[in-house]
């Protein structure tokens, strides 16, 4: 950040008074620009047969890799409708949003993915703007190797887990600088 989206005066990296991190300070009008961490927030959308929706993605990042519905939330929206949403834009799918699946800290990305279970209301699905193409599959038919995110893949992994074991646990996993997992729990 070079310019205060207040006055537009130069800003100047420092600890603000009160304050215990560096931040961008506009000298001028005092603004303190806080620069948090983004909400990216998606589902796994599964059909009355055991069938789970996937995308293939039609936006950088990682054009051409399988993910499931999930995007950047939006001011003025839930978590479960910004989830909805993704759905929605990404696979032209209706999806009924339910209990919390996965909370992924992406430490390197400042981003914190959160994932629900969803349940398809209708068979009428289709490539929205941001997708190449999107399938429902069956468990076994995950193409693991083109996978687009480690978050996805995690949350894919941990909800076929609960599917086989009868359960809706709630997971947390932090990536750190790399794809390594630091603490899953």
């Amino acid at each position: 950040m070079k310019y205060c989206s207040n006055c537009g005066a130069t800003v100047e990296v420092r600890i603000p008074e009160g304050e215990h991190l560096p931040r961008h300070v506009c000298p001028s009008c005092s603004t303190v620009h806080y620069q948090n961490p983004k909400l990216v927030v998606g589902c796994v959308p599964e059909d009355e047969y055991g069938r789970i929706l996937i995308c293939k993605r039609a936006i950088a990042p990682r054009i051409g890799f399988w993910t499931i519905p999930a995007g950047f939330m939006e001011n003025g929206e839930t978590l479960q409708e910004a989830a909805a949403r993704e759905a929605q834009e990404e696979a032209l799918a209706d999806v009924e949003i339910g209990s919390l699946l996965s909370v992924v800290h992406v430490l390197h990305a400042h981003q914190v993915h959160v994932f629900f279970r969803g349940r398809l209301r209708s068979q009428h699905i289709g490539a929205g703007p941001e997708s190449l193409e999107v399938k429902m599959i069956e468990a076994h038919e995950i193409p693991w190797s083109d996978v687009a995110f480690a978050s996805t893949e995690f949350t894919l992994r941990r909800y076929l887990e609960d599917r086989a074991a009868g359960t809706q646990g709630h997971h947390f996993v932090e990536f750190g600088r790399s794809t390594d997992v630091i603490a899953a729990k």
